[in-house]
């Protein structure tokens, strides 16, 4: 099977530290990978050179079949890849709706034309789009739907992350980058909320799973690979049982031989 998403000598510095250094990677279509490794090893440096945030220094990124070196954000969004952060990136004054529709810009007309003198039209789009937003929500969470309407400052720390990940689902991407879903939650809401997303894509066109994180029992849980980065290299890469076997792995994580 050809990969969804290939990486190759995929490479960022900044001045005179190279934080990502020739990454070869590769994401199956519909496969759930993790991305491991100590603070600094290049995840989330990763993630932004993937997503055009970070314009890589050198190497390529393919994502099914197509060039997307150097590629703006919003052109890699238009293929199919969404993500969140680490740090939430709500708009806290915004409803629910507001903050999730935001995601599916890519299959809303926004001309100032249509919203304008097409009134007809525009209410139509926005009568499929409440619709799909809370069916959404309703499929990820059930208490949640009820909250379509609600400013997102009104919700708790977990119901904020499932409307950032619903955000990045409402446009059907073919992968979706998870940067740290459990930062600031305990371990019980983490594992709701993993549980959440492995539901909804049980319910729609199964997607593709990158996942930045440091809850080993999450990550032994639910992923099917993992690739581990120290200094910006890849140092083991296999199944979790492999993973934390590796000498390399533990010397990065522990710090010792």
């Amino acid at each position: 099977m050809k990969p969804l998403l290939q990486t190759r000598g995929l490479t960022m510095r900044f001045g005179g530290l190279t934080a990502l250094d020739a990454l070869d990677l590769d994401i199956a279509p519909q496969e759930i990978l993790a991305l491991l490794g100590p603070n600094g090893s290049g995840k989330t440096t990763c993630f932004n050179v993937i997503t055009g945030l970070y314009k890589a220094s050198a190497g390529s990124v393919r994502f099914g079949g197509e060039d997307l070196s150097g590629c703006a954000p919003q052109t890699v969004y238009s293929h199919g890849i969404t993500r969140t952060f680490q740090r939430l990136r709500l708009s806290l004054p915004l409803t629910v709706f507001d903050n999730v529709v935001i995601g599916n810009t890519r299959n809303l007309d926004e001309s100032l034309w249509f919203n304008l003198f097409r009134r007809a039209a525009f209410k139509r789009q926005h009568g499929e789009m409440v619709e799909r937003v809370h069916q959404l929500l309703k499929t990820f969470n059930v208490g949640l739907a009820d909250k379509l309407w609600e400013p997102a400052i009104n919700l708790s720390m977990l119901d904020r992350r499932r409307v950032e990940i619903c955000r990045a689902l409402i446009s059907e991407p073919r992968l979706l980058l998870l940067d740290e879903p459990s930062a600031g939650m305990t371990h019980d809401e983490t594992n709701e909320l993993m549980d959440d997303i492995l539901k909804v894509r049980q319910s729609v066109a199964p997607f593709a799973i990158a996942l930045i994180e440091h809850e080993m029992n999450l990550i032994q849980r639910i992923s099917e690979r993992c690739v581990v980065l120290n200094y910006g290299k890849k140092i083991a890469e296999g199944p979790y049982a492999d993973i934390i076997q590796d000498p390399q792995v533990q010397v990065a994580y522990l710090g010792k031989e």
